[in-house]
C-alpha cells in the first residue's frame, strides 16, 4: 500500500515538473526583439543568479553541520540527516529554478507590451508574465512532492520525514531574510535618493541603485518566495501525515496508512487542479487550447474566456485561482469518499473549510491592498498632510487588516476540529495550500511584472509600454499581498498541526499554562517574533544606509549622471546589497533553530510547547499586520502615481513614498518570515521531541 502512495505522489510530482518544462520550452522559443532590452534582461539575471549562488555557498557549510548533528543524536540518526538535506537541496533548487525563470521570463514581458507588430500587446504581456510565474508554482509544488516521495521511499517513516520539513524550512527562512534585506535596501536606497531627492522616475537608468533594485525584485520576490512556499506546502502534508498515522474516529482503529495517503492524494489532486487553473490564463502549455475551447462551451464561459484573452489581468487571475479552487473541492469530496466513507462527509467539510478560508483570506487581503478600495484611497488621501500621517493611516490599517483573517482561521479551526479532530485541522491547511501550484504562479507573476516594468523605464520605451507594465505591477502587489495572507492563514494550521504531532512525539497530554515553566516558554514565544521582526527590519535600515550614502555620493561626484552623459557604478550598490544581505540573515535564523532547542533542554518539554504556542499567536498577527501594511502603503504609492491627489512630482507623491519605503522591510523581509519562523521552530521541536 505504502509503494503504491509513493508512486502515486511520484507521478504528479513529475507531471508538475513536466508542465513547468513545456512552459519553459515555449517561453525560451520567444525571441526579444529589442537589444537593450535583451541587455538589460541579461544583466539582472547574471546579477540574480551570482547572488543566489553566493548565497548557497553561505549556507552549505550550516547544512553540513546541521546533518552531522542529527545523524549523531540518539533518536535520529542517519534517516534524519538524509531527510534534512533532501529538504534542504528540494528548496534550494525551488529557489533557483525560479530565480532562473524570473529573470527569463522579465525581458520577454517588456517585449510582448512593446512589440508594435501584435494586435494585443497587454494580453501578450500578461501571457509571458504568467507563464513564468506558472512556471516557478510548478516547480515548487513538483519538488515538493518528488521530494516527499524520494524521503518516505527510503524511509518508510512519517516521524523521521519531518526532517525533511526543518530542512526546506531552514533554507526558506535563511533565504526569506537574505533576499528581504537585498531587495529592501536597494528599493528603499534607489526610492528615497532617486525619486524623492533627485526626482527621476522609478527604475531611471540614471539611478546608481537600480540594477541593484531589480535584481533584488528577484532575489527576494521569487528565489525567497519560492524557498517560502515550498516548506509551507511540504510541511502542511508532513504534519497531516504524522496526525493521520495515529488517528482515529471514535473508536475505531487507527488510520495508519488510509490517514498517510490521504494529504499524498489531496496534494496531488492539487496539482491537476492547478494546472487547469493555469490553462486558462496561459496558452504556452500543451493542450491549453484545447482546455480553453472545451471550458468556452461552458454556458456563461464563453465571455469569461474573452475577457481573459484580451487581457484583463486582474479578471484572469481571479477566475484562474476560482477554476482551480473548485475543482478542488470537487476532487476533495470524491476522495474523502475513497478512503473514509462513514466519515467522508466531516473530512470533505474539513478540507473545504480550510480551501475556502485561504480563497475568503486572500479576497479580504485584497480589500485592504488593493488601490480599487477605500482603504488605500484613504492612505493616499492622508498624503495630503504629510509623511507622519501616511505611515499613521498604513500602521491602523494593518492592525484593523487582522482581524477577518484570524476569524477566518478561527472558523476553519473550530469546523475541522470539531468535525475529524486535529486531523481535521491538519487537512484544513494541507486544503488551504493544495493549489500551492496556482496560488504561486499567480504571486510570482507579480515580480516579473515589476521587473518588466523597471526594464522599460531603463530601456527608454514609449509611455503606453510603462503603462502596460504598471498596470500589471499593481495587480501583482496585490496578488502579491494575497499570497502572504494566504502563506500567513495557512501557517497558523499548518503549526497547529506540527504542535500536535510534537505533542504526540513527546508524549504531552496537556499543556498547564499555570506551571510557571509553560508561562515562561509563553512569554518567551510570543517575545521571539518581535525580536525577530527588529533585527529583520534594523538589517535592512542599516543596509539601506549604505545605500542612500553611495547613492548620493555618485549623484554628487559622478558629473553626467543626471544629463546622462556618464555611467552610474551599478555594482557597488549590488555589492553593498550582497554583503547586507549574507551577513546579516545568519543571526535571525540561527535564533529560530537555537532557542527552541535550549527552552527544550533547560525548562522541559511542555515549555517548550508553551513556547511554540506563544509564537504562533504573536507571530501570526505580526505577519499580518506587516504583510498588509506594507502591501497599502505601495499601492497608495501607485494610486497616486496613476494621477490621484497630486500625481507623480507632487508633494503627497514624496510623502507616499516615504510611507512606501517603511512598508517595504515589513511586507517584504520581516511579515512573510514570520510565517516561517513559527513553523520552523515547530517543527525542530517536532524533530528533536525523542531527546526531551
Amino acid at each position: 500500500m505504502w509503494i503504491f502512495l509513493v508512486f502515486v505522489t511520484l507521478v504528479f510530482g513529475i507531471l508538475a515538473g513536466l508542465y513547468a518544462w513545456t512552459v519553459f520550452q515555449k517561453l525560451a522559443e520567444t525571441q526579444i526583439g529589442n537589444p537593450r532590452v535583451a541587455e538589460l534582461s541579461e544583466i539582472i539575471h547574471k546579477g540574480a543568479m551570482a547572488f543566489l549562488k553566493k548565497e548557497y555557498s553561505w549556507l552549505a557549510p550550516f547544512v553540513a553541520v546541521v546533518a552531522v548533528l542529527l545523524a549523531a543524536l540518539p533518536g535520529l540518526g542517519i534517516g534524519a540527516a538524509f531527510a534534512f538535506i533532501l529538504g534542504a537541496l528540494c528548496s534550494a533548487t525551488s529557489g533557483y529554478i525560479g530565480m532562473f525563470v524570473a529573470t527569463q521570463a522579465n525581458g520577454r514581458t517588456t517585449f510582448a507590451a512593446s512589440d508594435k507588430l501584435s494586435k494585443n500587446p497587454a494580453g501578450n504581456a500578461l501571457e509571458a508574465a504568467f507563464s513564468g510565474g506558472s512556471i516557478v508554482g510548478m516547480v515548487v509544488v513538483g519538488l515538493g512532492l518528488t521530494g516527499l516521495a524520494i524521503a518516505y521511499l527510503f524511509l518508510n517513516d512519517v516521524t523521521t520525514l519531518a526532517a525533511f520539513g526543518m530542512g526546506a524550512s531552514s533554507i526558506a527562512l535563511f533565504a526569506r531574510v537574505g533576499g528581504g534585506i537585498y531587495t529592501k535596501a536597494a528599493d528603499v536606497g534607489a526610492d528615497l535618493v532617486g525619486k524623492v531627492e533627485e526626482g527621476i522616475p522609478e527604475d531611471d537608468p540614471r539611478n546608481p541603485a537600480v540594477i541593484a533594485d531589480n535584481v533584488g525584485d528577484n532575489v527576494g520576490d521569487i528565489a525567497g518566495m519560492g524557498a517560502d512556499l515550498f516548506e509551507s506546502y511540504v510541511n502542511s502534508i508532513i504534519a497531516a501525515m504524522a496526525i493521520g498515522a495515529v488517528y482515529s474516529f471514535s473508536s475505531n482503529e487507527v488510520l495508519g496508512l488510509w490517514g498517510i495517503g490521504f494529504p499524498l492524494f489531496l496534494a496531488a489532486w492539487g496539482v491537476f487542479s492547478s494546472i487547469i487553473g493555469c490553462m486558462m490564463i496561459s496558452r504556452k502549455a500543451p493542450y491549453a487550447d484545447t482546455v480553453a475551447a472545451t471550458i468556452r462551451k461552458i454556458p456563461g464561459f464563453d465571455k469569461i474566456m474573452d475577457r481573459i484573452d484580451a487581457g484583463d489581468a486582474s479578471f484572469a487571475l481571479r477566475v484562474g485561482t476560482f477554476v482551480a479552487g473548485g475543482l478542488m473541492i470537487a476532487g476533495t469530496l470524491i476522495l474523502s469518499i475513497l478512503f473514509f466513507f462513514t466519515n467522508s462527509l466531516n473530512v470533505f467539510l474539513s478540507v473545504t473549510s480550510g480551501v475556502l478560508a485561504g480563497i475568503l483570506i486572500g479576497y479580504v487581503t485584497e480589500i485592504y491592498t488593493s488601490g480599487d478600495y477605500k482603504f488605500v484611497k484613504g492612505i493616499a488621501g492622508s498624503s495630503d498632510t504629510g509623511a507622519a500621517t501616511v505611515i499613521l493611516s498604513g500602521i491602523s490599517l494593518g492592525m484593523l487588516s487582522t482581524g477577518i483573517p484570524v476569524i477566518l482561521i478561527c472558523i476553519s479551526t473550530l469546523i475541522s476540529y470539531y468535525l475529524a479532530g486535529m486531523f481535521g485541522v491538519a487537512v484544513a491547511a494541507v486544503g488551504m495550500l493544495s493549489i500551492t501550484g496556482i496560488s504561486l504562479s499567480v504571486d510570482a507573476y507579480g515580480p516579473i511584472a515589476d521587473n518588466a516594468g523597471g526594464i522599460a523605464e531603463m530601456s527608454e520605451l514609449p509611455e503606453e509600454v510603462r503603462k502596460i507594465t504598471d498596470h500589471l505591477d499593481a495587480i501583482g502587489n496585490t496578488t502579491a499581498a494575497m499570497g502572504k495572507g494566504l502563506a500567513i492563514g495557512s501557517a497558523a494550521l499548518t503549526s497547529l498541526a506540527l504542535f500536535v504531532a510534537y505533542s504526540q512525539a513527546a508524549h504531552i497530554e496537556k499543556i498547564d499554562i499555570m506551571d510557571p515553566n509553560v508561562i515562561v516558554g509563553l512569554l518567551i514565544g510570543g517575545m521571539l517574533p518581535f525580536i525577530f521582526c527588529s533585527l529583520s527590519i534594523d538589517a535592512v535600515s542599516r543596509a539601506a544606509g549604505s545605500m542612500i550614502e553611495e547613492v548620493r555620493r555618485q549623484f554628487h561626484e559622478i558629473a553626467g549622471i543626471m544629463e546622462g552623459t556618464a555611467k552610474p557604478e551599478y555594482e557597488r550598490c549590488v555589492e553593498i546589497s550582497t554583503h547586507a544581505a549574507l551577513t546579516q540573515m545568519i543571526i535571525p535564523g540561527v535564533m529560530a533553530i537555537l532557542v527552541p532547542i535550549l527552552v527544550g533542554f533547560i525548562l522541559g518539554k511542555e515549555a517548550l510547547g508553551g513556547l511554540l504556542g506563544g509564537a504562533i499567536v504573536t507571530g501570526v498577527m505580526l505577519a499580518l499586520f506587516m504583510a498588509n501594511s506594507g502591501g497599502a502603503w505601495d499601492n497608495a504609492k501607485k494610486y497616486i502615481e496613476d494621477g490621484h491627489f497630486g500625481g507623480k512630482g507632487s508633494s503627497q507623491h514624496a510623502a507616499a513614498v516615504v510611507g512606501d519605503t517603511v512598508g517595504d522591510p515589513f511586507k517584504d523581509t520581516a511579515g512573510p518570515s514570520l510565517n516561517i519562523l513559527i513553523k520552523l521552530m515547530t517543527v525542530v521541536a517536532l524533530v528533536l521531541a525523542p531527546l526531551f
